[in-house]
């Protein structure tokens, strides 16, 4: 039998938690390059290991970037989303003062809101047959 790497185990349960998140920056602003991208893959990965989650894949564009998130039941996926939103936003102010003038109008990177979807394992209407099929007790 081969071993899944993806499925993690804590003290009472075993998991595999994905979350699929888009971050949007504040009035859209196209201000990202690949420099930029390159070390906010770096901050956001930080902030994933402080919360004992990984951030197994990123990218973005100019105005927004993309997220997939491995995380433990234990985090409130808000909690894990605002930690990335203000410290790679408080991050990047230092480490790249050219967003400045463009990016931090209001004093903020990111649009305040965020879109997350839950990502991984079988399609809906296979864990829904699946749990159909138990044999409930008489």
């Amino acid at each position: 039998m081969s071993k899944n790497t993806d499925i993690r185990a804590g003290r009472h349960c075993v998991f595999e938690i994905h979350a699929h998140l888009v971050f949007v920056t504040k009035h859209r602003g196209r201000v990202f390059s690949d420099a930029h991208l390159r070390t906010l893959e770096r901050l956001l990965c930080k902030v994933c290991h402080d919360f004992e989650a990984d951030l197994v894949e990123f990218n973005g564009e100019a105005d927004h970037v993309h997220l997939l998130v491995t995380y433990p039941p234990k985090v409130a996926l808000s909690r894990l989303v605002n930690s990335l939103k203000g410290a790679s936003s408080r991050r990047m102010k230092q480490l790249h003062p050219e967003l400045a003038a463009t990016a931090y109008q209001h004093n903020a990177l990111w649009s305040p809101s965020y879109f997350a979807g839950s990502v991984g394992g079988a399609p809906l209407s296979v864990v829904k047959a699946y749990i159909e099929q138990q044999t409930r007790p008489l």
